[in-house]
């Protein structure tokens, strides 16, 4: 790019470039911004809730995107409990993952403790509750 210069000075029509082009860099920086935020909005948890009677999560079926999160909360007065790992399990079908997906496990979750899982890999998974899987404390989240 070739400067005029005129008396010394750059000439009003490259000062004007110039400053268009900072206006411009500055535009780009705030719509970055603007998507970015949009971006870190939609990582909020999907919440499933640990409830005590009857034992079951709710909901008990969700359906999600790959990359979403989702939260387990027990907000009952029972430790609770989230696996799709079949070696937790009673009966080893009630919890499965997709091929190629490593289980999930929350641990136990005392009352107020909560549980998070980024699903990865696309495919349906099968989670229990061990102190009530018996009771029917079943969960299954489709990850689309």
């Amino acid at each position: 790019m070739q400067h005029v210069v005129v008396s010394g000075r750059i000439s009003s029509n490259l000062v004007g470039l110039g400053i268009l082009g900072i206006g411009f860099v500055l535009a780009i920086i705030a719509f970055v911004g603007v998507h970015q935020t949009s971006a870190a909005a939609s990582t909020t948890a999907v919440v499933v809730k640990m409830v005590d009677t009857p034992a079951t999560f709710q909901p008990a079926q969700l359906s999600i995107r790959v990359g979403e999160t989702v939260e387990w909360k027990n907000v009952g007065n029972s430790v609770h409990h989230a696996s799709s790992d079949p070696s937790t399990a009673v009966n080893p079908a009630e919890a499965s993952t997709p091929s190629g997906a490593k289980p999930f496990d929350s641990g136990f979750l005392q009352p107020g403790q909560s549980f998070t899982y980024t699903f990865t890999v696309p495919g349906t998974y099968k989670y229990i509750c061990a102190p009530h899987e018996t009771s029917g404390m079943l969960g299954e989240v489709v990850v689309k």
